[in-house]
């Protein structure tokens, strides 16, 4: 490369460098598009996942995670012929918990509901937030894992805290990082994003790994071999169930 090239190639990189700095908004607008488009996104009534959930290195459980529009979801977690529920229905959650002694259908509070009901949101926290009540603010970068990731902040109506953390280069979610009161307690979740593919035009995560901020080995990981759109829910799935006892 001649000198004189190396000057304007410099010139342009800085240039581009000091440029336009990146809004929330357009960084959200970017996330969206890179996962496939509103329009695509929107059209996503139901999104079934199926794979498997390793905790703490040691116990692999069969998963499978169902989510339908307006605002249920619901998941299962199997091995050795017991299988744990939890569930949201919109208003209530609820969960079956054969692990820890407790085979009956039991009715949760709603801080024990919060990580239920934002799974239930098929889009996501930063598609349409505003509609959701949130207030986004941008953060700048921060390192994650080598990666000068874009830092997003979405305070929630309930004074909980969501930060979003963006590939530089792609636009999509490779960490989240929740902040919310439960019981009077402030809890701190850390969860990573990995091995996004392409089902229907939308690009989705297949790799999650989760648990308490700080922890580089986190004790749930799950990874899915399998996503369905639009298929068949009913809504009974997600109610708890009308045969069962008096919530404990």
């Amino acid at each position: 490369m001649r000198g004189t090239d190396w000057l304007i190639t410099t010139a342009m990189v800085l240039s581009m460098g000091t440029a336009h700095a990146l809004t929330a908004d357009e960084l959200v607008a970017k996330n969206i598009e890179a996962r496939g488009g509103a329009e695509k996104l929107h059209a996503i009534q139901t999104l079934k996942l199926t794979g498997k959930l390793v905790v703490n290195g040691q116990f692999e459980l069969a998963m499978m995670q169902i989510s339908k529009r307006p605002a249920m979801y619901r998941n299962e977690a199997s091995l050795q012929g017991l299988t744990a529920v939890q569930a949201y229905d919109g208003t209530q959650a609820w969960q079956i918990q054969p692990f820890g002694g407790r085979k009956d259908p039991e009715k949760l509070s709603a801080d024990d509901a919060k990580d239920l009901a934002e799974s239930a949101d098929i889009d996501g926290p930063l598609v349409d937030y505003k509609s959701k009540g949130y207030t986004l603010d941008y953060l700048g970068t921060e390192d994650v894992d080598g990666t000068e990731a874009h830092k997003l902040k979405l305070t929630k109506k309930d004074g909980d805290v969501e930060i979003v953390y963006l590939d530089p280069d792609h636009f999509l979610e490779i960490r989240s990082l929740t902040q919310r009161i439960v019981h009077g307690v402030e809890q701190v979740n850390e969860t990573d994003f990995g091995e996004f593919e392409k089902v229907n035009g939308v690009f989705l995560p297949f790799a999650i790994e989760s648990g308490p901020k700080g922890v580089a080995d986190k004790p749930q990981k799950i990874s899915f071999d399998k996503a369905e759109i639009n298929v068949p829910a009913d809504d009974a799935t997600f109610h708890f169930p009308a045969n069962a006892g008096a919530a404990k």
